[in-house]
């Protein structure tokens, strides 16, 4: 999940999406999600200034105990800087990840540069997890990134954003099984729905993308993200949410409960 709430901190990139830059906190979430409301919740950064943002969720988590964990903002790439970042972010029991964007990033090898991979490797020395966010194209860089950081643990968002509108599937898949294949990552089932056609995308648009998830990572190392608010620019969270449910009707009771409560509980390490 994300919160935002522009009266308290500052969120540029939502100008460009004024449908969703009002108000969105858990009592919003609550209302919009009904009984289909999480029971554990994982806030994930949304561009705010870091140190701001995490004594807000905080603050926010005192009166909303379903938030479990933050992952935070974090420049990785500062080296010494990063480090006391990182330092800085231990100290706050909730923050159990980070996350630098590397999506918007014209530099396709971006997050393969030395003093990226080099802030990625102090992210786990300081046990945390680090989330990636990118498009599909980017994803041999973030390959190699995974390879030379053995002892961070890394989530994939959103299935690194593949081609879904335009119904390109390669070489989305391989490069999907060349990182399932590092036992350091889990993916994240989620933010599939804004990167089909968000106005006609139906069920059987993401039904490709899911099997080949499902086929190299397993039930056992995907986790269901609800990308709520952002999940609105293409359909509600309960949409989504059952969508996701239907894409996965087929596996045993045990395998969707880990997809949707037990791989997260163990990834973030909400026990």
């Amino acid at each position: 999940m994300h919160f935002w709430d522009r009266a308290v901190l500052p969120y540029p990139w939502l100008e460009e999406v004024p449908s969703i830059a009002g108000r969105h906190t858990p009592a919003e979430m609550v209302a919009e999600a009904g009984a289909d409301a999480p029971e554990k919740i994982v806030f994930v950064e949304c561009g705010a200034p870091w140190r701001e943002e995490v004594d807000w969720v905080e603050r926010l988590a005192a009166s909303e105990p379903r938030i479990a964990a933050i992952v935070a903002k974090c420049a990785v790439n500062e080296g010494p800087a990063t480090v006391a970042a990182l330092a800085e972010l231990k100290r706050h029991p909730r923050v159990r990840g980070v996350r630098h964007l590397i999506q918007h990033e014209p530099d396709p090898d971006f997050c393969a540069r030395p003093a990226f991979i080099a802030g990625v490797q102090a992210v786990g020395a300081a046990g945390l997890s680090f989330d990636v966010c990118c498009f599909h194209h980017q994803l041999p860089a973030v390959v190699r990134l995974v390879r030379a950081c053995p002892e961070t643990h890394f989530i994939l968002d959103h299935f690194g954003k593949p081609g879904i509108r335009a119904g390109r599937l390669d070489p989305w898949r391989a490069h999907l099984r060349q990182l399932a294949a590092l036992p350091n990552v889990d993916c994240k089932l989620s933010g599939l729905i804004t990167e089909a056609d968000p106005v006609v995308w139906q069920a059987t648009d993401l039904h490709p993308y899911v099997a080949h998830a499902l086929e190299v990572f397993g039930p056992g190392r995907l986790l269901f993200g609800g990308d709520w608010p952002v999940v609105k620019l293409a359909g509600s969270y309960v949409r989504w949410l059952d969508t996701a449910r239907g894409l996965v009707s087929h596996l045993c009771p045990a395998d969707r409960a880990a997809l949707f409560h037990g791989n997260a509980t163990r990834v973030y390490r909400l026990d």
